[in-house]
């Protein structure tokens, strides 16, 4: 295995070509030679949703929908659900390219969310907005009654989104606390909460939310992000409006009070929170409550393409599925069989995704592994088995020799069981560790893992993705067949952070699990786009984090990070 450690060391420092870079992110994206105009910023919110719920009111989470070349409808993103609220305000942004000579056709779907799966069609249905970025862009503020989807009104409910160009990278960094609050509640402290508002053309805009201090009038709230477009359109001088607000579970938070500043003025300062009704009735009344900022730290921020472009080599590992779930090969029935045409799941899957990620490496060689085969000559099961059967030599020359890597393999070996992630995780991991020795943001690491079901070492798993996401890593799983893909989607952080069986907490979300029947009859490159769709943002997210800039300097790259 040295050598192997010698020859993935060497792979690792190739530097990356700026061509190859751009034409991969035009293919990601499905328009061959077509640049991105701009990036546009999307904010939404709602009126008068429909209440779904018994005894409380619905509990509103936005999906962005986004078809741009009349292909397959893919997932943008999700705002984050609003607790018993019928004209909910979502603090999480929508950020999309914007290409002026496409239509980019997008659907706003609202939901009240009443469990904690992924999956949305559990959920009720609220209402949706169909339109194009185009007519938000030229409206940059629209408003329309939502729909149901039979076309008819989704009672009076109305949704607005707010559009606007992303020209600052900045953002600014927060660490935050409070002292003698007033107490809303009867019984207990308050629970308080911070909301921050942009001043805009038409009013106060929401930025941001933090989470809930439970029971504490002297609360510290957990660091905290917000990028400067969205605080105060990178006007250092601009009014900025805080809330603070005691949460309540029926959805009527009390105003604890608020003030008025600007970027300038939250340099390690304190504000009194006031609250303007309590002052009109209260003589001497001073304030409800002091708001500290420790730290307001403005930083400029590299961007995904700053990083490859600056050199940032993503190192792409697959690992197939060998279990015997998967049925006999030889047989039509089998996942593995590989039909006349020279196709099964397995392949396109390696395919639609390879050849996208191929082009952000130079020397394009590839480890590629199986799990939960019994191999030759012990027919011993291995969960961490290359597929050239070369342990101090397991890459592959680009996704053409992954694919005949598993071709050659596949008649070869037994399938078998269980279906262990763990072995495959914390091996790709290692090298993700040697990487954080670097000083700069030269490696990334993506894996890949094909599978058809159910995972038997959960808690092992767990552990190794919270691990990891302390690490240059993403890891992509990509379901074949029809099983019940529940436990994939829960180790897909999109509905909060991901816990080992000890209870710590992943640092970032790193997994992002997509199943194969979604795109059976899809254009291959959008699997590809949805697989790879979160990728450039743990990417950008965990360098960022670990204030790592990228090997060399491009001429779009930011000047290094700095305070106000």
């Amino acid at each position: 295995t040295s050598v192997y450690h010698n020859v993935h060391n060497c792979h690792c420092v190739a530097n990356l070509r700026e061509a190859n870079a751009l034409n991969t992110i035009n293919i990601v994206h499905g328009y061959m030679a077509t640049q991105c105009v701009t990036k546009v910023e999307l904010t939404v919110s709602c009126e008068n949703l429909l209440d779904t719920d018994v005894g409380s009111k619905s509990d509103p989470l936005c999906v962005l929908l986004m078809n741009s070349s009349d292909s397959q409808w893919y997932e943008v993103g999700r705002t984050e659900k609003v607790q018993n609220c019928l004209c909910p305000k979502f603090a999480k942004k929508f950020v999309i390219d914007y290409y002026f000579e496409i239509v980019q056709k997008l659907t706003f779907g609202i939901y009240d969310i009443d469990n904690k799966t992924v999956d949305l069609s559990d959920d009720d249905f609220l209402g949706q907005l169909e339109c194009t970025l185009g007519q938000v862009v030229s409206s940059k503020k629209l408003t329309r009654p939502l729909v149901l989807k039979n076309k008819s009104p989704a009672g009076k409910g109305t949704i607005t989104i707010s559009a606007e160009e992303i020209k600052d990278n900045r953002v600014a960094n927060f660490e935050v606390e409070a002292r003698k609050l007033d107490n809303k509640d009867f019984f207990g402290k308050s629970d308080p909460y911070l909301e921050f508002y942009k001043q805009t053309a038409t009013g106060w805009q929401l930025a941001h939310r933090t989470e809930v201090v439970n029971n504490n009038l002297n609360p510290t709230w957990k660091p905290f992000r917000i990028p400067l477009q969205s605080l105060c359109g990178g006007d250092l001088e601009k009014p900025i409006k805080v809330e603070c607000y005691d949460y309540d579970n029926d959805g009527s938070h009390d105003l604890i009070g608020s003030f008025e500043t600007t970027m300038t003025r939250f340099q390690q300062a304190e504000f009194e929170c006031v609250n303007s009704k309590k002052k009109q009735k209260k003589k001497g009344y001073k304030n409800s409550g002091v708001v500290g900022v420790k730290i307001c730290q403005v930083v400029k921020e590299y961007t995904f393409l700053d990083y490859i472009m600056g050199g940032c080599q993503i190192n792409f590992t697959v690992a197939i599925d060998f279990t015997g779930s998967n049925g006999d090969p030889k047989s039509p029935q089998s996942l593995h069989y590989i039909s006349p045409k020279g196709v099964n799941e397995y392949l396109s899957a390696t395919w639609s995704v390879g050849n996208v990620i191929q082009d952000y490496d130079s020397d394009k060689m590839f480890p590629a592994f199986g799990f939960g085969a019994q191999i030759p000559p012990t027919w011993q099961v291995s969960h961490e088995f290359p597929l050239n059967f070369n342990p101090a030599n397991p890459f592959c020359a680009g996704v053409e020799g992954v694919v005949e890597a598993y071709r050659v393999c596949l008649p070869q070996v037994k399938l078998y069981g269980p279906t262990n992630f763990s072995p495959i995780i914390n091996h790709v991991a290692c090298f993700a560790k040697q990487a954080l020795q670097q000083t700069t943001a030269s490696q990334y690491y993506v894996l890949l893992i094909i599978t058809d079901g159910v995972i038997t070492d959960m808690d092992e798993t767990r552990s190794a993705i919270v691990n990891a996401s302390r690490l240059p890593m993403s890891i992509i799983i990509v379901g074949v067949g029809g099983a019940d893909f529940s436990a994939m989607e829960f180790l897909d952080g999109d509905d909060g952070r991901l816990r080992s069986q000890t209870g710590e907490a992943a640092m970032r979300d790193i997994v992002q699990f997509v199943p194969y029947r979604q795109f059976q009859n899809a254009p291959r490159e959008a699997l590809a786009k949805s697989v790879l769709a979160e990728v450039p943002g743990q990417l950008v997210d965990f360098f960022n984090t670990m204030k790592l800039s990228p090997p060399k300097s491009t001429a779009n790259a930011p000047d290094p990070a700095g305070t106000i």
